[in-house]
């Protein structure tokens, strides 16, 4: 490492040291503590934008609780504390599904990672537009 990055991970040290200590007072405080008690005990596995995905979230109809798997690429995913999120998509019958899941959600019994795709963006908006061959994702293979 230069020293130029040096100093940049000096001024991020610094910028997160700032946050916890400073910033986090009276109310702030008590909404991150309240946020803290709700995120997800057994985290997810780790994926990322390209991976295909196996979503078994919990359905309720009536009286009855179900497993429902939703299965598809991942096109999106937003880390942003209690309210990350990421986005599926799967094709069901020539019709394009996308699905929105809260990470934190208890309605998600469990997420499998089926295959590791290789891609150069975080954000796959742009698989909208495409179809067939054209919509592919080269593979990595299951890590």
């Amino acid at each position: 490492m230069s020293a130029i990055d040096n100093n940049a991970f000096a001024h991020y040290a610094v910028v997160a040291y700032i946050k916890e200590e400073l910033v986090m007072s009276g109310t702030v405080k008590k909404l991150y503590e309240i946020e803290q008690e709700q995120l997800r005990i057994n985290p997810l596995p780790l994926f990322r934008a390209g991976d295909t995905l196996r979503v078994h979230y919990k359905i309720r109809e009536g009286e009855k609780e179900r497993v429902q798997v939703f299965e598809g690429l991942c096109i999106y995913r937003h880390n942003g504390g209690l309210r990350s999120t990421f986005t599926v998509r799967k094709i069901s019958n020539g019709v394009g599904v996308e699905r929105i899941f809260p990470v934190h959600s208890p309605r998600i019994d469990k997420v499998e990672v089926k295959t590791r795709g290789r891609v150069r963006r975080a954000r796959l908006f742009y698989l909208r537009k495409l179809r067939g061959k054209s919509a592919r994702i080269r593979e990595l293979g299951i890590r």
